[in-house]
C-alpha cells in the first residue's frame, strides 16, 4: 500500500474516531440547558454523560473482537451508521427518558467503531517509527477530542440550541461512511479461521461492567454498605467470575487471557483507567465551576479550553520521535506526575475566581502531560500483538479508557455532589467550590496511583531498536495467543 493511500486511510478512521470521544464531551457544556429543556433532575442530569460512558465502555471489547472475526470495516461501517442514526433521534427528542436510552444505544454503536478504528491503523502501519508517528496523530484525536467538544459544544449550544450536538453528527457520519466504503480495502482483514464469537463472555463482562459502574453511581444514593449496594458488588463479583472461568474453558474466547503475559499490555491499560478517570472528571466539573460560579457564557466557556487541544496537538505528534528514541517507561512515569498537577491546581478553586490564575495553568500544564502519556500507553498497548489480535487490544485499551472515564465521571460527581450537601451551611455557591475541590483531590489520588503503576509495571522498551532483543519472548507469547 502507498504512503498516501495509508494516511487517507488513517484521516477516515481518525474522523470517526474523533466523532466518538467528541459525543463524550460535546454535551458537557450543554448539560444546563438540557437539565432545563426537558426538566432533568440534579442527581439524573449526569446520566446524559454517563449512560453513553457506560454502554460504549461495556461493549468495547466485544466490538473489539467482532472487529478481528466479521472484518475491522464491516463492524466500523455497522457502527458508524447506527451511530449516525441515534445522533439524529436524540437531536429530535423530547423527553428525559428517551433522550438517556438513546444516548446509551448510541454508546454501542461506538463500540463497535472505535476498536476497528484504531485496529484499523495498527494493521495499516508497520510497528515502530512509522506507527508511533500514527499513534501520536491517534492521540491528539482520542484525547484533544474532549476539549474540542467543550468549544464546539458552547458555540453550538448557544447559537443553534442543544440538539445541534448531535444533528452535527449526521452529514459527517454520511460522508464518512461513504468514503470508508469506498477507500478503505476488506481484502485479507479477517485473519482468524473462525467466526465464533464467545457470546456467553461478551454477556458476564459486559454485565459485569456495567453493573460495576451503575452501582458506583448509585451507592452515594442508596449508602455505600446499604444491603442493596453490597448485594450488586458481590453480583459483580460473582459475574465477573463466571466470565473467567468461560475464559479458560471457552475454546475461543472474547478475551485470550494469554494476551496479559505481554506484560507491558497489562501494565498499560491498568495505568490509563484512573488517568483517565481524573482526567474527564476535570472537564465536566470545570466546565461546570466556569458556567455556574463565574458565570461564563456557553461560547466562553468552550474559548476557555481552546489553548488545550493546540497544546495537547503540538505535544502528542512532537514526543512520537522520543518514545521511538528513548522508549516508553520514562515517558509514563514523568506524564501522569504533570497530570497531577495540573489537577491538583484546580483543588483550591475559591468562590471569586479568576480565570487566568486558577483555571488556564491547568489548561496549558495538563495536556503536555496528556501528551507525553497517552502516545506511549497505546504503544505499549499494543506492541507485541499479532495482526490476528488487533481489535482485542484495541478493544482492551478503549476500555480501560471509557471505563476509567465512566468510573471516575461517577466517582468524582458523586464527592462533589456529597461535599456540597455536607457543606450546604455556608452558602450554595461556597458549598458547590467546596464540592468541585474535594472532587479534584480524588482525581489527583488516581491519577498519582497510574504514576506508581508506570514505576512498578512496565519495562523498558525502545521500539523499535530493541524489538529485535525481545522478539524471541514476545513470538512465543504471540503462538499462545494464536
Amino acid at each position: 500500500m502507498q504512503k498516501n493511500s495509508r494516511w487517507i486511510i488513517f484521516f477516515l478512521v481518525a474522523v470517526a474516531q474523533f466523532m466518538v470521544i467528541l459525543d463524550v464531551s460535546i454535551t458537557n457544556v450543554a448539560l444546563p440547558t438540557i437539565k432545563q429543556a426537558l426538566h432533568f433532575s440534579t442527581n439524573n442530569l449526569q446520566w446524559v454523560i454517563t449512560a453513553y460512558a457506560l454502554t460504549f465502555g461495556g461493549f468495547l471489547l466485544l466490538g473489539g473482537r467482532a472487529a478481528d472475526l466479521f472484518g475491522r470495516k464491516r463492524i466500523l461501517l455497522i457502527g458508524m451508521s447506527s451511530f449516525t442514526l441515534f445522533s439524529f433521534l436524540i437531536g429530535i427528542s423530547n423527553s428525559a427518558v428517551v433522550l438517556i436510552i438513546l444516548r446509551a444505544l448510541q454508546g454501542i454503536a461506538a463500540a463497535l467503531m472505535s476498536p476497528a478504528a484504531l485496529s484499523i491503523v495498527l494493521t495499516t502501519f508497520k510497528e515502530g517509527e512509522e506507527r508511533n508517528k500514527a499513534l501520536g496523530y491517534w492521540t491528539t484525536v482520542a484525547t484533544g477530542g474532549s476539549a474540542v467538544g467543550l468549544l464546539l459544544g458552547g458555540a453550538l449550544t448557544q447559537f443553534f440550541g442543544w440538539r445541534w450536538n448531535f444533528f452535527i453528527n449526521v452529514p459527517i457520519g454520511i460522508f464518512v461512511s461513504i468514503a470508508i466504503a469506498r477507500i478503505i480495502p476488506s481484502l485479507s482483514e479477517k485473519q482468524n479461521t473462525h467466526r465464533d464469537l464467545d457470546l456467553p463472555g461478551a454477556a458476564l463482562l459486559t454485565g459485569g461492567l456495567i453493573l460495576f459502574v451503575f452501582s458506583i453511581s448509585q451507592a452515594p444514593v442508596w449508602g455505600w454498605l446499604s444491603t442493596i449496594t453490597i448485594g450488586l458488588f458481590a453480583v459483580v463479583i460473582i459475574l465477573i467470575t463466571a466470565f473467567i472461568i468461560n475464559e479458560l474453558l471457552s475454546k475461543h474466547p472474547i478475551i485470550p487471557l494469554t494476551i496479559f503475559k505481554i506484560r507491558n499490555v497489562t501494565g498499560a491499560n491498568l495505568m490509563l483507567a484512573p488517568i483517565v478517570a481524573g482526567m474527564y472528571g476535570m472537564f465536566f466539573l470545570t466546565s461546570l465551576y466556569i458556567q455556574t460560579v463565574l458565570h461564563y457564557s456557553p461560547v466562553l466557556t468552550g474559548l476557555s479550553f481552546l489553548p488545550f487541544p493546540i497544546i495537547l496537538g503540538i505535544t502528542s505528534t512532537r514526543i512520537a520521535h522520543f518514545v521511538t528514541k528513548y522508549g516508553y517507561r520514562r515517558f509514563l512515569i514523568a506524564g501522569p506526575l504533570l497530570i497531577a498537577i495540573g489537577v491538583a491546581w484546580l483543588s483550591r478553586l475559591p468562590v471569586n475566581g479568576n480565570y487566568f490564575i486558577n483555571i488556564l495553568p491547568t489548561i496549558l500544564l495538563m495536556p503536555v502531560g496528556i501528551g507525553m502519556t497517552f502516545l506511549p500507553i497505546i504503544v505499549a498497548a499494543t506492541a507485541g500483538v499479532p495482526a490476528n489480535r488487533s481489535g482485542l487490544a484495541s478493544g482492551l485499551i478503549n476500555t480501560s479508557q471509557q471505563m476509567g472515564g465512566a468510573i471516575g465521571l461517577t466517582v468524582l460527581s458523586s464527592v462533589a455532589a456529597s461535599v456540597t450537601l455536607a457543606t450546604a451551611y455556608t452558602g450554595q455557591t461556597q458549598a458547590l467550590v467546596n464540592g468541585y475541590d474535594r472532587a479534584f483531590l480524588v482525581g489527583v489520588i488516581l491519577i498519582l496511583l497510574a504514576a506508581v503503576l508506570g514505576v512498578i509495571i512496565i519495562s523498558q522498551k525502545r521500539p523499535p531498536s530493541n524489538q529485535r532483543e525481545s522478539a524471541g519472548s514476545l513470538e512465543s507469547e504471540n503462538v499462545v495467543l494464536q
